[in-house]
């Protein structure tokens, strides 16, 4: 019996250097939504709505854009808090991307971001829950406008590619700097 004792004892003691030697185990990959920024990201103070002269002016750009590639498109711009300042629709681009323009502005402008940011984390699974949020569209298309560092509204375009659509976007945006 004390034989069998020290046995038992010997056995664990010997588990025990085991454990302490084994290579411990890597921790858990941490969640990047856990992660905490230092900095708030898009963090782009709201101006002074866009007027209609600018809005005009960004829309005659993008439209200008979309002629040189023949790209029929919709283009909405929007001013700060959303609101429709301006739109045009060009010769035969498609009906349903009329209010698909307006939402990418809207979005642009809600979320002070460009829509495409919520297309890459859609098709990349890295925050799913961006299809929670409401008001959201997760397409090219969508840029906010910003001067002297303040968002003053968003161009939407729809009607072409998700990548047409944003060339376009960008050359409108371009027009306001």
């Amino acid at each position: 019996m004390k034989r069998l004792h020290h046995h038992a004892a010997l056995t664990v003691a010997l588990m025990a250097i085991g454990a302490a030697r084994a290579p411990a185990e890597p921790p858990a990959a941490a969640n990047p939504l856990d992660a905490v920024p230092e900095k708030m990201p898009f963090d782009v103070p709201y101006g002074a709505p866009v007027s209609l002269e600018r809005a005009e002016a960004a829309i005659a750009a993008a439209v200008a854009e979309a002629r040189k590639h023949d790209w029929k498109l919709n283009v909405a711009v929007v001013d700060s808090g959303g609101n429709l300042v301006a739109f045009q629709r060009m010769d035969g681009a498609q009906l349903a991307s009329i209010q698909i323009a307006e939402h990418k502005a809207r979005t642009a402008a809600a979320f002070r971001r460009e829509t495409k940011v919520f297309e890459t984390a859609i098709q990349q699974n890295a925050s799913p829950y961006v299809m929670t949020l409401d008001g959201v569209i997760g397409s090219r298309g969508g840029i906010p406008l910003v001067h002297e560092g303040k968002l003053i509204g968003a161009i939407g375009c729809s009607g072409g590619t998700g990548s047409q659509d944003e060339v376009v976007c960008k050359a409108g945006a371009a027009a306001l700097h």
